[in-house]
């Protein structure tokens, strides 16, 4: 019995976790505009 209220629990607190994220929203940022560089070193 304490496992499937532990479980609840843990879903009930997962969702609760989920919906406020979504109600939040996402951050507004911004991508950078320069592409990352790499480096590849030569062949041999």
């Amino acid at each position: 019995m304490r496992a499937l209220i532990a479980v609840a629990t843990g879903l009930v607190l997962a969702l609760a976790l989920a919906f406020t994220l979504t109600a939040v929203g996402s951050p507004t940022g911004e991508t950078s505009p320069k592409p990352l560089l790499t480096t590849i070193p030569a062949h041999p």
